[in-house]
């Protein structure tokens, strides 16, 4: 992957939706807490809104940021960063 598709916030975040949804246990608290219902997810994955409100769900709870950030090889502040940047 080049330098500039691992720095792009869009990328850096599906990369982290993706991740989080192979996780059986984090992929349910998501669609629970978040009210998304996976054919909804599918249709608005790439949707701005949809990134940064399972961005926002990873800092809440900062083991699954660390685990996510870890799968992903980024550092945590990356997934942080990009959150900040999508929601301008």
């Amino acid at each position: 992957m080049s330098a500039a598709a691992t720095n792009d916030p869009t990328a850096i975040a599906l990369r982290a939706l993706a991740a989080t949804l192979g996780e059986q246990r984090l992929a349910e608290r998501f669609i629970s807490l978040s009210g998304i219902v996976p054919p909804e997810l599918r249709q608005r994955a790439a949707d701005p809104d949809v990134l940064v409100a399972l961005l926002r769900f990873l800092e809440a709870h900062e083991p699954d940021l660390l685990a996510i950030a870890e799968e992903l090889g980024v550092k945590p502040a990356e997934l942080v960063a990009a959150r900040r940047e999508l929601e301008q």
